[in-house]
């Protein structure tokens, strides 16, 4: 009996308060969190809001469903669905919360996002003296859900966000650091494993019938704006107008219960669109269904937190309307209409996303944010004083100690695809590479992708435990790459099947990350552009000196493409008319000289005719003559070999000049394994040749160890970081 008395003292009670179908998507996933752990967690439930309305589908069924006590269900609702309705309902909550509250005595209570039933909760807990842990906190949106969210924010004691930016704005508005959790949303942990399950077809004919095929129908969920109820209706009659026109079949919810809803539901019924036959009007979706209706839609449109939320981790895209979500962090696959006079402009929207699938997003979370949440939880201090503190720093303070934090969180996996090996590395905001993993490069196509993703996924599993979020995923390969559609044009000779190759969707798809791709070239020189010799110069080119010749040029501070993605292949710049044959067919290229390649033909030459070897050098039988038996002999004084080197620095440093003089940067960074062995000969040869004005451009040599892998995490991190909403 004593030990079981202990057990039982040291479980944290946890009252989870849920008002309406969307804060139980979030609220859920932790309750099974909690409800899987009763050694340390007491769950409490309490129903309240519109989850006890017939005409919003009385969810609660779908909480007793799940298998979860209701402990109190509180008829807080005050109809009319309007402001004066909303303040009563508030009212009406507060005079029910107390006993309840009392009885539970719950060390912690759950609160979530910016609804008014929530400010009703945490207004009476902190009277209570009862801590809040309040999530989804931090965030912008367009209406009045700002204020009451932010309202909430500074009665809880504790904070759970989505993003970088939520957790920003709490120490912006005087929140301890330290009782503030990054986690991301709760929602994504169900969202990520639910993208994979094969019965959505099922649930789609279920719900829009057997005719309708996956990303051939449309989900529409607009809710009013109780800031501008006339012009939200006004948007959504044209939000109508437009689906009844774009003739495909959709699935209308019906609106939340904030003020305005019910002259919306009369707009719907106005238009006839519940007994319309390409349209189908309901309630209420269990969350399980509606994340698989809209990961597979054509389109979401409407003005729905799950828009620009939920719906970019399957890259469905969105049309977003009106001002509700103003401010909300989005992904590409996100188009807003903030405004309309006709319905010819949602129509138009509708046309250009309709059928289009963007790249998997993570902002709002990675899938381990429940994890993170029961973590923080154990960690609160019940013995504490419960006052709440508030931080009255300076804002430059905060915000430069926590860009610190940033910097050591914030990563990237960065993938490298060589003719030999596969490389795959998390990689920080500084530079560092935080782990590598190494394995050989398949033959094959579908080989290949496998393994990529078998590596990446380990990598993420890693991530969480190293303290890495990972934004993003950059790879680097050979080739000529279409950066902009992530495709593999042309691949080098080194890498077996792999070209026309689509390797964006794959990756993003079973990740859920956003893919970035790019030429190892164009990547040594992002790499150098962040992280080496070009941080802060404008204008610049980098060589790689390797198997191949290759490069990438920064012009203005930008990467140069090319109109057909071939710019900076600076090894097939031709030096002689007469030259050896290279490898891309031509004869006298730079590389067909001065490559890995060209020597190991050169060195065998040599050593086919005996001229090779200096006294003190062995060649194995077994073991294969490479440049680096070149550059030795020539070291030890092989005037044979000293000449092939000659001849490579000089059409190196010939093809460097062609540079410069087309495009004149003020550096040229030399990379890779012969980067230092050429550093020499191509300096003289700029002096020698170059036009004046050019001879003092700067040669210097690359002191990144893995530029290919740290200029794909470059793609990630500049992009991911330097964004503003």
């Amino acid at each position: 009996m004593e030990q079981s008395e202990k057990r039982l003292k040291k479980q944290l009670r946890v009252c989870v308060a849920t008002c309406n179908r969307a804060d139980y998507s979030k609220l859920a996933p932790i309750m099974f969190g909690i409800k899987s752990h009763p050694e340390i967690f007491d769950l409490e439930v309490v129903v309240l809001g519109s989850h006890l309305i017939d005409d919003y589908g009385n969810t609660f069924r779908m909480i007793e469903q799940d298998e979860f006590d209701i402990g109190s269900k509180l008829h807080t609702i005050v109809r009319g669905e309007d402001e004066a309705a909303m303040v009563e309902s508030v009212g009406l909550a507060l005079v029910k919360l107390p006993d309840v509250l009392q009885r539970l005595a719950p060390d912690i209570l759950l609160v979530h996002g910016d609804r008014f039933d929530a400010l009703a909760l945490a207004t009476a807990a902190a009277l209570m003296n009862i801590r809040i842990l309040h999530l989804e906190g931090g965030e912008v949106s367009g209406t009045i859900d700002d204020s009451i969210r932010h309202a909430i924010s500074k009665l809880a004691h504790y904070h759970a966000v989505c993003t970088r930016s939520a957790e920003r704005h709490l120490i912006s508005m005087c929140e301890d650091h330290s009782r503030i959790l990054l986690a991301g949303c709760p929602s994504y942990d169900k969202l990520l494993s639910a993208h994979q399950r094969d019965y959505y077809i099922d649930i789609i004919k279920s719900w829009l019938g057997d005719a309708v095929k996956e990303q051939d129908y449309i989900v529409a969920l607009q809710h009013p704006v109780t800031t501008d109820i006339k012009n939200s209706i006004k948007i959504y009659e044209l939000m109508l107008d437009a689906l009844i026109s774009f003739n495909k079949k959709t699935l209308v919810l019906f609106p939340n219960i904030d003020a305005g809803s019910k002259e919306m539901v009369r707009v719907m019924r106005r238009k006839g669109i519940e007994q319309h036959p390409n349209f189908r009007a309901v309630k209420h979706v269990p969350f399980d269904q509606f994340i698989q209706l809209v990961a597979h839609a054509g389109c979401m449109i409407g003005n729905s937190s799950c828009g620009v939320r939920e719906a970019g981790a399957f890259g469905t895209p969105v049309i977003n309307l009106g001002t509700r979500q103003t401010g909300r962090e989005t992904g590409e696959n996100v188009l807003h209409v903030r405004d309309a006079d006709t319905h010819n402009k949602i129509y138009h929207a509708l046309e250009l996303q309709f059928g289009k699938r963007y790249p998997c997003s993570k902002i709002y979370g990675d899938g381990n944010a429940v994890q993170r949440i029961l973590k923080f939880m154990q960690t609160i201090d019940l013995s504490e004083p419960l006052q709440k503190k508030f931080c009255f720093p300076s804002v430059k303070e905060c915000i430069s100690q926590d860009i610190d934090h940033i910097l050591e969180t914030q990563s990237a996996l960065a993938v490298d695809l060589g003719g030999t090996n596969l490389r795959v590395a998390i990689i920080s905001m500084k530079g560092k590479v935080v782990k590598k993993y190494i394995q050989l490069n398949p033959k094959t196509f579908e080989e290949r992708i496998e393994l990529i993703l078998t590596m990446c996924k380990q990598a993420m599993a890693d991530a969480v435990h190293l303290n890495c979020r990972i934004l993003g995923v950059g790879v680097s390969t050979g080739g000529r790459v279409n950066p902009q559609d992530g495709i593999v044009l042309h691949s080098t000779k080194l890498i077996n099947e792999w070209s026309s190759v689509d390797i964006r969707t794959p990756l993003s798809s079973a990740l859920h990350l956003p893919v970035w791709v790019d030429n190892d070239g164009n990547c040594a020189a992002l790499a150098e552009r962040k992280f080496g010799h070009g941080k802060g110069i404008e204008n610049f080119v980098t060589i790689i000196t390797g198997t191949g010749i290759g490069g990438g040029i920064i012009q203005h501070n930008e990467l140069i493409h090319g109109s057909t993605f071939c710019a900076a292949e600076l090894g097939h710049i031709v030096v002689s008319l007469e030259g050896p044959e290279c490898m891309c067919g031509s004869h006298g290229c730079i590389e067909a000289y001065s490559s890995g390649l060209a020597l190991q033909r050169e060195a065998k030459r040599l050593h086919d005719e005996d001229l090779l070897l200096m006294e003190g050098m062995t060649v194995n039988n077994k073991e294969q003559v490479n440049a680096i038996h070149l550059i030795d002999a020539a070291c030890l004084g092989n005037s044979k070999a000293e000449s092939v080197l000659h001849t490579a620095g000089t059409a190196l440093g010939l093809g460097i000049v062609n540079i410069l003089h087309m495009i004149n940067p003020s550096l040229v960074i030399l990379s890779g394994v012969l980067a230092a062995h050429y550093e020499n000969p191509v300096r003289q040869v700029i002096s020698q040749r170059a036009l004046l004005s050019a001879q003092d451009t700067k040669v210097m040599v690359s002191e990144l160890e893995d530029p290919a892998l740290l200029g794909a995490a470059s793609m990630v991190l500049d992009y991911t970081t330097r964004r503003t909403y």
